[in-house]
């Protein structure tokens, strides 16, 4: 049988796939990359999706779905996991958006005796928290059941050639005994922040004062981050206009701005080609944020970290 790493095809299954930041890792690499599908129940994420990739997909559900990749990624909802949410967890049959995680399951046992041969999973750190360890023990144990030796590590976008603090938990599970080396992954310094900063709008500015009480500190009912950064920013989060977000520049002058959508698409390590396609596709309001850009952002998973995991996959 031939293999994907033998002919450079990889036929791919993003779910929860967002913006494709793992089809645009593979491309990055030069390999012609086949997308079995793409399952992405956000309709502006979709249409992103297709302005980037030239595609024709369709809204579609993770439930139910049936299709037979060499690589599937799944990027479950993270907002029951994480400390900025309520952290109601991932139970089965608990009807959170982060339970659907076990959808990536059923899908694969439903499969048969096919199965792909790799299933990446991210997610955030909490998930290694006493309180969610059990989801994520869960996770490896059904993958376990299914013949995938797990292994999983933390890794942060700033070690991969991102000015961004943004820690995920990956896990890369494999057939036939195989194991995933995270060591050999290669690290890479990252470049200042000042790299990524661009042109910027009045709407950008910092006017809520609210915000700029938490930048001066003074606010002493809120224990949320609001940082202003230089070498580096914080998670890209979905919204800018928030505490806790992924900081702010300061402009001197007690004024400062906010990261823009185009900023945070380069932080998370996609082309300016790749956001002016995507603005096309969902423009927004002139002079206004564009809350779905930001959002397709934070809820991506770095480009540069999957890039670098995709290139240590073949020699597995």
């Amino acid at each position: 049988m031939i293999r994907w790493w033998q002919v450079g095809l990889i036929k791919i299954l993003e779910l929860f796939g967002g913006i494709g930041a793992p089809r645009k890792a593979l491309l990055d690499l030069g390999y012609n990359v086949k997308s079995i599908d793409y399952v992405e129940i956000d309709a502006k994420a979709v249409r992103s999706y297709n302005a980037m990739f030239d595609n024709n997909q369709q809204v579609q559900d993770v439930r139910g779905w049936d299709l037979k990749p060499d690589i599937l990624v799944h990027g479950s909802p993270c907002q029951d996991f994480s400390i900025a949410g309520k952290q109601q967890g991932a139970d089965k049959g608990s009807g959170t958006r982060s339970s659907l995680l076990h959808e990536t399951v059923s899908i694969i046992r439903n499969f048969g005796v096919w199965r792909p041969q790799v299933v990446i999973w991210e997610n955030v750190k909490n998930v290694l928290s006493k309180h969610m360890i059990h989801n994520f023990e869960g996770y490896l144990n059904d993958m376990r059941s299914l013949g995938y030796t797990n292994s999983y590590h933390l890794l942060n976008a700033m070690d991969f050639g991102l000015p961004q603090k943004r820690e995920r938990v990956f896990v890369v599970s494999m057939l036939n005994g195989k194991k995933f080396d995270f060591s050999k992954m290669q690290q890479q310094a990252c470049e200042p922040l000042s790299e990524y900063l661009g042109d910027y709008g009045p709407q950008h500015i910092v006017t809520q004062p609210s915000m700029i009480k938490l930048i001066n500190g003074v606010s002493n009912n809120f224990n949320g981050r609001l940082k202003v950064v230089t070498d580096y920013c914080y998670t890209i989060t979905t919204k800018q206009m928030r505490a806790p977000n992924s900081g702010v520049i300061d402009l001197g002058n007690g004024q400062y701005r906010y990261l823009t959508e185009l900023e945070c698409w380069r932080l998370q390590g996609f082309d300016d080609a790749d956001y002016y396609n995507a603005l096309k596709a969902n423009p927004g309001k002139p002079g206004k944020l564009n809350g779905t850009l930001y959002k397709q952002a934070g809820n991506s998973m770095p480009v540069n970290v999957l890039r670098e995991m995709f290139r240590v996959l073949p020699f597995c």
